[in-house]
């Protein structure tokens, strides 16, 4: 699943390629993926804006068009391709985007999890789905006091709490792997019991594996990978995630796999105890 590096990493992608790109048409040949308005709506609103700029929040896309942001939410498998009118189409093309110079942005998504919004410019931050979301790692507001308010009731794993999106943006199941073992956090700590040196290790270590995987355009793994078929390299730095019966480069403890919320984990028993 693309998580914040990789969605970040399709939009530097996207923003070289549709900035002033004007919209004709819209073809959608799977409704589910128009979250709002209804499909009819989007198409009627989106033709002949101009695409003016290329933003993202947590794991957003956002389009930013003349009267309105598109968002654009991944989710699995999702992806963007940019095409030429005349190319031939492939199977799962659901949403396809026709600019005014024959050329097209194609959203292909194989399990058709994506979500679409398009929202008038004004009320973004203030409807859904972006008034539900938490800090950017990076925001100033961040900090021990507010994870301390936040965790002080929740009595599920840190692991779990972590992926929650209405406290920290961006973090996915990958990446809080990592974050927790640089943190020396175990991942079924209770979020509830964790001090004041280990919110702060959260935060630090947030910003740095996240930064980390910015730089290395993302992490490709299974099936995913990113707009243009670019591939993401921090896979190669990964350093507990998918390395289970591998040993701990820092104490050579093998590393484990276990499960928790549903999600995959990997942690070092010793590192992580």
């Amino acid at each position: 699943m693309p998580e914040l590096p990789e969605v970040e990493t399709v939009k530097n992608t996207l923003k070289k390629i549709v900035i002033n790109k004007k919209i004709n048409n819209v073809k959608i040949n799977y409704k589910n993926i128009i979250e709002y308005p209804s499909s009819e709506e989007f198409i009627k609103n989106i033709i002949n804006q101009t695409i003016i700029d290329m933003k993202r929040r947590g794991k957003w896309l956002m389009f930013e068009l003349n009267d309105y942001f598109l968002l654009s939410h991944l989710r699995m498998e999702g992806r963007y391709f940019y095409k030429n009118k005349c190319d031939n189409h492939i199977k799962h093309e659901h949403v396809i985007f026709e600019f005014d110079d024959d050329t097209e942005l194609r959203y292909i998504d194989t399990r058709k999890f994506g979500r679409m919004y398009l929202l008038e410019k004004e009320n973004i931050y203030n409807v859904k789905p972006l008034n539900e979301l938490g800090y950017e790692p990076w925001d100033k507001e961040l900090t021990v006091d507010y994870l301390k308010e936040k965790y002080k009731n929740k009595k599920l794993p840190i692991k779990t709490v972590i992926l929650d999106q209405s406290i920290i943006v961006g973090i996915g199941n990958i990446y809080a792997d990592e974050i927790l073992f640089l943190s020396k956090i175990n991942p079924l700590k209770k979020a509830s019991l964790l001090n004041d040196i280990e919110l702060n290790n959260i935060i630090l270590y947030t910003k740095q594996v996240l930064d980390a995987a910015i730089k290395n355009g993302g992490t490709t793994i299974k099936s995913y990978e990113s707009s243009e078929g670019v591939h993401g390299r921090f896979q190669q730095s990964l350093l507990v995630h998918n390395r289970d019966k591998e040993k701990c480069h820092v104490c050579s403890t093998t590393i484990i796999k276990t499960r928790i919320g549903g999600r995959g984990t990997y942690y070092c028993p010793n590192c992580q105890a």
